[in-house]
């Protein structure tokens, strides 16, 4: 007799194919695909990512508005647009003019009575940051395929710093019952390169990494080592762009709940339930295995309550 979670591994697989045409994709992944470029410099990229951050606004910016909010001078936001593909600034602010069009009839404009308070706002954020992701999820082959690689990793490291440890945690807990060897690093300096280390000389391909803000200076340094050793990297962030992002060979980028005085996380969640779905699909025989014997264990020791 299956168990529930048995049940669910089956009747939840992703199909591949199954696409959304007509949705179009979040405005972050429009921009991140429009600032797609190798040799951005450092100033460059503050300008995309205040875009990416505050397409809403920043798309009817004057180009001395623009300049003063990201801190760079008039001559580098044309060279920025110039560099990402368009004849100058007005051609560039016309595309994201559009892209903010586009997000702000995707949905009803809250006045100041049906906003709620506070608590409801941050709720309302967070059902954004899920609708956004979902019309990520339009084309679900990505993740599809991400899934499968980290499968047959093995060992496959996941790794979470500072206050990405939750995350971590949780796809590690979960991931243990499909795959044969997970291994969690959490702590950062020495103890994170010698584990990254061992699951490469262990025969590990990939890792993938959680970083939410504050983003962690220790876990730019572990990923870098994570590549150096020449570990693949699987990335859940809130970043499209910056010295993070570039160190992934596969991004998910979302947003988290900013605003309460701690950040909240449902979208990234979402993003690593997905994942370890997409790893229960890439082997079903193995999972069907594991869940069997896992059952068969938590049966014996009683490990949880019965329903």
């Amino acid at each position: 007799m299956s168990s529930p979670q048995q049940a669910r591994a089956q009747a939840s697989a992703i199909t591949s194919g199954k696409t959304a045409p007509e949705a179009e994709a979040a405005p972050a992944s429009q921009l991140r695909t429009l600032f797609d470029r190798p040799r951005l410099s450092p100033g460059q990229r503050r300008i995309a990512q205040y875009l990416i951050e505050h397409i809403t606004e920043a798309a009817f910016l004057s180009i001395t508005d623009l300049a003063d909010r990201v801190g760079v001078s008039q001559p580098s936001v044309t060279r920025f647009a110039a560099a990402v593909g368009f004849s100058g600034y007005p051609a560039l602010r016309e595309k994201l003019q559009a892209i903010a069009l586009g997000t702000l009839a995707g949905g009803p404009v809250a006045d100041d009575e049906s906003r709620g308070n506070e608590l409801q706002a941050a709720v309302d954020a967070e059902i954004e940051n899920l609708e956004n992701l979902r019309r990520d999820f339009a084309d679900p082959d990505r993740m599809i395929e991400l899934g499968r690689k980290l499968s047959e990793s093995t060992p496959l490291t996941i790794l979470g710093l500072r206050i990405s440890a939750s995350l971590a945690e949780y796809f590690a807990y979960a991931a243990r019952r499909i795959h044969p060897d997970v291994r969690l690093v959490t702590r950062g300096g020495s103890v994170a390169y010698d584990a990254l280390l061992q699951s490469r000389e262990a025969g590990g391909t990939w890792v993938l990494a959680f970083s939410m803000p504050r983003h962690a200076q220790e876990t730019l340094t572990a990923l870098r080592v994570a590549r150096s050793a020449g570990l693949k990297i699987a990335l859940v962030t809130d970043l499209a762009l910056g010295d993070v992002a570039d160190e992934a060979d596969v991004l998910f980028s979302t947003g988290t709940g900013s605003r309460l005085v701690f950040d909240s996380y449902a979208a990234p969640g979402v993003i690593a339930a997905a994942l370890l779905q997409a790893m229960t699909d890439a082997d079903p025989e193995r999972t069907q295995a594991r869940l069997e014997e896992y059952e068969q264990i938590s049966d014996q020791h009683q490990f949880f309550l019965r329903d």
